[in-house]
């Protein structure tokens, strides 16, 4: 029972680890402030990229999947970009009162393009219930396998950011309202979002296996004065980790959206358009992810993992709402070494190798290396 317990705490911490980046708690400078317990967190986070045929990166130096050129581009593109940046560096202070009020507050610098103070979190918690801007209830963890790109995987498990939300949370179950991520293409001003995004979330662990499912639905509307259309999008999803072995695990996701693909991880569709007849028209599309973690011990860790997305938008191409030029799917293909040379120091390096298509089947692909280097405190 002692092992399995172990167990579960240790697919939990990685699975945080995969999105937070290691800035654990465990880390945080702590202290006593009145009758408060104060806790002040973050790092320092060095990253750099080689993109070696194209230049494909963005700030944090992700990868940025819709710069891959495709068709007769692919083959006129310049080869051997550097870039470096300090962008993803966070700082995050936690709070919490005598009477068990938790109140957290956290910002990185990746705003305005890279180098502004962007907020993250900014919420308060009181036993069942959170209010304020943290994870969409519609994320999880658990598949993911760790990555240096800061924006990871196509085709995780939900919406993989942050929003304003209220949140009820009994035992593994949780369920929230929150603002809609919304996107209809042909709508202009004239959109609007009709009710907040509903959501329901399972996460749990047994022995060696922890998992998360959840869904989502929200309204997509619009409203001219005289035509006023509404329809209602939905997303899901399931993600899993497996200890194979005290050194290995296996994870992976699946998810699926029709008429809510801002929640479709690494999608850059619309998830609906206007027709000619002023209906509203969803886009339906899928994702998935599958990876591999390799502990080796003294803090060095081999992890491998592939993503992929792909939305179905040959009829809004009929009907002349995208065109045969926008991206149907990405997917992408890593592999990565990390190593910590003393506690709180985090070291790696990442080969990274990405595809895209569009809907007319022009494709193209682009390699990259990336190095980071964190500092916990």
């Amino acid at each position: 029972m002692q092992s399995n317990n172990k167990l579960r705490m240790a697919i939990r911490a990685t699975a945080a680890a995969a999105m937070l980046g290691a800035a654990s708690q465990a880390g945080a400078v702590n202290f006593t402030a009145g009758d408060y317990d104060m806790a002040v967190y973050g790092y320092a986070r060095f990253n750099a990229s080689y993109d070696i045929d194209e230049n494909v990166s963005s700030s944090t130096r992700s990868f940025n999947y819709n710069a891959i050129n495709v068709g007769a581009a692919e083959d006129n593109e310049a080869t051997g970009y550097f870039g470096a940046d300090a962008f993803q560096s966070r700082i995050g202070v936690k709070a919490t009162s005598p009477e068990g009020v938790m109140v957290n507050i956290e910002g990185d610098f990746r705003g305005g393009g890279g180098g502004t103070l962007r907020l993250r979190h900014a919420y308060g918690s009181y036993k069942s219930v959170l209010a304020g801007q943290t994870w969409s209830n519609f994320t999880s963890f658990v598949g993911n396998t760790s990555t240096l790109d800061f924006d990871s995987l196509p085709g995780l498990a939900g919406y993989q950011s942050r929003t304003a939300q209220i949140r009820y949370t009994a035992g593994p179950l949780s369920i929230s309202a929150e603002d809609p991520q919304n996107s209809i293409t042909n709508a202009g001003a004239a959109a609007k979002d009709g009710m907040p995004a509903l959501t329901a979330r399972i996460e749990d662990s047994a022995g060696g296996f922890s998992y998360s499912a959840a869904v989502l639905a929200q309204m997509l509307g619009y409203d001219t004065g005289t035509d006023d259309e509404s329809e209602f999008g939905f997303a899901t999803f399931v993600a899993g980790k497996m200890a194979i072995t005290d050194m290995i695990t296996v994870q992976g996701t699946l998810s699926y959206s029709d008429g809510a693909n801002s929640y479709l991880y690494r999608s850059s569709t619309a998830s609906a358009y206007v027709d000619g007849t002023g209906s509203i028209e969803t886009i339906s599309g899928y994702g998935g992810s599958i990876g591999t973690g390799i502990n080796l011990g003294g803090g060095r860790s081999i992890n491998i993992g592939y993503g992929t997305v792909m939305v179905d938008i040959d009829d809004a191409v009929t009907d002349g709402a995208l065109t045969g030029g926008d991206t149907e799917s990405i997917s992408a293909l890593m592999a990565n070494y990390k190593w910590t040379p003393v506690k709180n120091v985090m070291m790696g390096v990442e080969a990274q190798y990405g595809q895209r298509e569009t809907q007319n089947g022009d494709d193209g692909d682009a390699s990259r290396l990336l190095f980071a280097a964190q500092y916990n405190f």
